[in-house]
């Protein structure tokens, strides 16, 4: 039996002479006591059995993490997890048949449910929380149980590209006007590059990017160099793959800093079946890590108001759809009230701040700098709302300053060197097509708040947290370890979604949906 107390990047720990009891081990339970030592929590190991474990906080909160949860399959092991959940399938269609990750990640995602379901317990008075490794890798493959695709064909084609001297790289682009001005650089015909750009746009929701051979071949005949540069003058971004994890670069999973000024009234937690209920969060965030931060934060409870620009947000247009909606977004921001506004406009402001004014959290995935050009910084916000927890969750972080390129999931595994952990042996290092930074990044995002959450209940001072798809990432080339073998057969999520096995993790509401991953009593 041992104590140990970890340093912690917030200015004034939120769990200080806080104490957690783990029983048990593997990457769920492991991961999970890292981030309460981070969070000031005294860690007491007392035994146990790998990969099914408790942990126990204060002796008022107790978390228990097993493998299969509500699903009714033996699981044992990663490795089964993988197989039987979803994320072998997705990860293995660039390589033709389903193909493990190269670390535990289910097991990583249940380690962040498990302290989002304890922090949020202790907000709301809750004395037990249980999750599971299988349900953190249902959530990890949500959008694709929602979209309910196939397993698509081989995409060989696909990125990372190669140049003349040899480096390999990941291209992004936001905009198909980015992508054909990148591609006619490089003397590509205005036709065939725009027949790539639907591919390529929908590879974060299909896990697919089949491109015609024409495309590889144009960078190979180029040196990176001037790839590099054709890139920035088209708008658009690339990066090395790394061929080993990044070194001597390191970031905390959250940054978390208390505002000055007067402290507010305590928080409006109400009673309620969820924890959170009573709170609400203004969400401004598109793509996948703060849409899925927001409908965690939602599924605990809160109630999510959602701002999308005039018209609504043009994802919600992505097929496949479930009904009048993209299956993907609505498996991301279903049960979320929307508020249309233009933050570019006066009007579209003053609505905006009006919403936060009246909320609990503001959170954010705005392109850097673009919340203070909007009105909507930390710093004046925290001043006009005491007591608002402002969640700004990144690309990068402050990895690249002023000049960063875009903080997408794929760059973000490239020049992390994760992608090279995920690769199958014996191939080049190569991004999976599964979003992994932005789930994990997402779920960092919803810790964070969480956290302040509980620092602002406890001193009703307004916080400030920042994450990032980079500290996710940093957090996940932690959990390096292989996921070993299995014997059950690898499901993809078309075919889980409809196995009665499932039933008590999967429902339907327009599409297939994991259950939310936490009972608590």
């Amino acid at each position: 039996m041992s104590t140990r107390v970890h340093a912690s990047p917030l200015a004034a720990p939120v769990l200080a002479g806080a104490r957690l009891t783990v029983a048990g081990g593997g990457t769920a339970v492991e991961l999970a006591a890292r981030q309460l030592e981070l969070l000031g929590c005294a860690v007491e190991r007392v035994g146990g059995s790998a990969g099914a474990g408790r942990l126990g906080l204060d002796g008022e909160v107790d978390c228990r993490i097993d493998w299969a949860g509500p699903v009714a399959l033996a699981l044992a092991s990663e490795a089964d997890v993988q197989a039987a959940c979803g994320l072998a399938a997705v990860h293995g269609r660039r390589y033709g048949r389903a193909t493990a990750l190269g670390i535990e990640y289910a097991g990583a995602v249940a380690g962040l449910l498990a302290v989002q379901g304890l922090l949020a317990a202790r907000l709301g008075g809750r004395r037990r929380v249980r999750t599971s490794v299988a349900q953190g890798a249902l959530l990890a493959v949500g959008q694709y149980l929602a979209s309910g695709e196939p397993a698509a064909a081989v995409s060989a084609q696909a990125p990372p590209f190669a140049s003349a001297d040899g480096v390999r790289f990941e291209l992004e682009a936001l905009e198909p006007e980015q992508w054909l001005r990148f591609w006619t650089g490089l003397g590509m015909g205005l036709r065939t590059a725009g027949r790539g750009w639907s591919a390529f746009q929908l590879r974060y929701t299909t896990g697919t990017c089949l491109l015609p051979a024409e495309f590889g071949t144009l960078t190979g005949a180029l040196a990176f160099r001037r790839l590099h540069d054709l890139a920035e003058a088209a708008g658009a971004a690339v990066v090395p793959v790394r061929a080993a994890r990044s070194t001597g670069v390191s970031e905390p999973p959250w940054r978390i800093t208390a505002a000055d000024g007067p402290a507010a009234g305590p928080l409006p937690l109400a009673a309620g079946r969820l924890p959170l209920h009573g709170l609400t969060v203004v969400e401004m965030a598109r793509r996948l890590q703060g849409p899925l931060a927001g409908q965690v934060l939602g599924l605990l409870g809160a109630r999510v108001v959602r701002v999308e620009p005039p018209g609504g947000d043009p994802l919600r247009g992505v097929p496949p759809m479930a009904g009048p909606v993209s299956a993907r977004f609505h498996a991301l921001n279903r049960g979320k009230e929307v508020v249309e506004a233009d933050p570019r406009s006066a009007a579209g402001q003053r609505t905006i701040r009006e919403l936060i004014g009246a909320a609990d959290v503001f959170l954010h995935n705005l392109a850097p700098g673009k919340a203070e050009v909007f009105g909507l910084g930390a710093a004046g916000l925290l001043a006009d709302r005491p007591g608002l927890v402002h969640a700004y969750a990144s690309g990068w972080g402050e990895l690249f300053g002023e000049h960063a390129p875009f903080g997408t999931d794929y760059l973000v595994q490239a020049q992390s060197g994760l992608a090279a952990l995920l690769t199958p042996p014996g191939r080049p290092p190569t991004p999976s097509l599964l979003t992994v930074t932005d789930v994990f990044g997402g779920l960092t995002s919803a810790v964070g708040v969480l956290a302040a959450l509980l620092s602002r209940a406890a001193t009703g001072h307004g916080q400030r947290v920042e994450s990032s798809l980079w500290s996710a990432a940093c957090s996940l080339l932690a959990t390096a370890a292989a996921p070993g073998r299995t014997e059950f057969a690898a499901l993809t999520p078309a075919e889980l979604a409809d196995d009665p096995r499932f039933a008590a993790a999967v429902h339907r509401d327009g599409c297939a949906l994991p259950r939310p991953p936490w009972e608590f009593r």
